[in-house]
């Protein structure tokens, strides 16, 4: 992992690291909804609320399989091959160690001449 992470040279292919994170945390996000509309239709009184969240909750399970099929077209995720996702998940940790060693405070900040600035 790069020190000079300030310098713009070193940010090549993190977009795309950036969006299989952002794709992961929407997965997620959307499995937690589906959980949570199961719970509320086991607790709703009335058949037309139950009706309305089984139709919300079928709903997220679509959008569930679009965005899953969207990061295993991205190789993001790959649900039916085990060996391959645990080789992209000790990636991704290492990646995140790295990122968790470097030094994001350093003493010296000053990148003065480093970009094109206008004369002080």
């Amino acid at each position: 992992m790069n020190e000079d992470y300030l310098d713009p040279k070193y940010s090549e292919g993190m977009s795309k690291t950036a969006d299989a994170a952002f794709a992961l945390d929407f997965l997620l996000s959307i499995k937690t909804g589906i959980k949570t509309y199961a719970f509320a239709i086991t607790e709703a009184a009335s058949p037309e609320l139950r009706k309305v969240l089984h139709k919300q909750m079928e709903q997220a399970i679509d959008l569930h399989a679009e965005v899953s099929e969207l990061m295993m077209s991205k190789g993001w995720l790959y649900p039916h091959d085990v060996g391959k996702q645990i080789e992209l998940d000790l990636k991704s940790a290492e990646v995140a160690l790295g990122i968790a060693e470097m030094t994001l405070f350093p003493n010296d900040t000053d990148r003065l001449g480093m970009f094109a600035t206008p004369n002080k």
